[in-house]
């Protein structure tokens, strides 16, 4: 057990909060978690705990007379584990008065919300997993954290063209995690990067975003953004790309490549088609 490892778990088991054993550390809360994961925080602190996010719960004014109120850690500053989270959250996700849920196929894109709000919510999420369709369900339902993330999802909205380039393309990524498919099909040439959103203002954000990033798009009615041509899917491979594990669905009746495929695998093979 190295150093930092030690020193983490000691300071949870003296019943440290992941903030707390972040600013005696001076390290990341990414680094501390994975050492204290397992060490969870008395009764008594979390009723300490609950206490402190007293004041953000009745700013809200939403929690029902007798409901048990578990606490969160809001956080002022957009970084890019808060743009990615509320991104998620906004595209694949439902944000509500009462719940915050995120549904995906990709078990790897359900585990990287989880890890994201386990920064700010010390509380383990319902699971759920559809054994017809593969879709996995994170929920927390708790009124107060959902009504705080509301709140967050329309801020970035109204902000994310102002905030800095590197959190641009964590939400850019996030939409195309998401939402997003390579159209591949090598016999008609046809070669595509396409991403569905219902919310028109959506697509139009992540499209001005695109341009940001030197990636000419088109949105298209009714509900889509679409990258065609080398250059823009190449400037799309060098500066946003799926995340690695984000797979096709290969079980799917009407698969064109009949086995799971990475998204950014059938990129590559997109862009390395095209003659000089």
């Amino acid at each position: 057990m190295n150093a930092f490892k030690e020193q983490c778990v000691a300071l949870r088991k003296k019943d440290y909060s992941i903030n707390e054993i972040m600013r005696a550390t001076g390290r990341a809360k990414t680094s501390i978690y994975v050492h204290i994961k397992n060490i969870p925080l008395s009764d008594k602190r979390i009723q300490k705990y609950r206490a402190t996010s007293g004041k953000w719960i009745r700013k809200f004014a939403l929690v029902r007379k007798g409901k048990s109120v578990r606490p969160f850690q809001p956080f002022d500053a957009w970084s890019a584990d808060t743009v990615l989270l509320v991104a998620h959250l906004l595209f694949d996700g439902e944000i509500s008065r009462g719940k915050c849920i995120y549904n995906n196929r990709s078990k790897m894109l359900v585990e990287r919300v989880e890890k994201l709000v386990r920064q700010w919510y010390d509380f383990e999420p319902k699971r759920y997993e559809n054994q017809t369709t593969g879709v996995g369900r994170a929920s927390y339902h708790n009124v107060a954290l959902g009504a705080y993330l509301k709140g967050k999802s329309k801020e970035l909205l109204r902000q994310v063209k102002g905030i800095p380039l590197d959190l641009k393309r964590e939400f850019v990524r996030a939409f195309f995690d998401d939402e997003g498919c390579m159209d591949y099909r090598p016999q008609s040439s046809r070669r595509k990067i396409r991403g569905y959103q219902k919310d028109v203002k959506i697509l139009k954000i992540v499209s001005n975003l695109l341009g940001d990033f030197g990636i000419e798009s088109r949105v298209i009615k009714p509900n889509e953004v679409v990258i065609t041509g080398k250059e823009n899917l190449m400037q799309f491979a060098r500066e946003i790309n799926f995340s690695p594990g984000v797979y096709i669905n290969g079980n799917r009746s009407n698969s064109r490549w009949k086995k799971h495929i990475e998204k950014r695998e059938l990129l590559k093979r997109a862009i390395e088609s095209f003659k000089n």
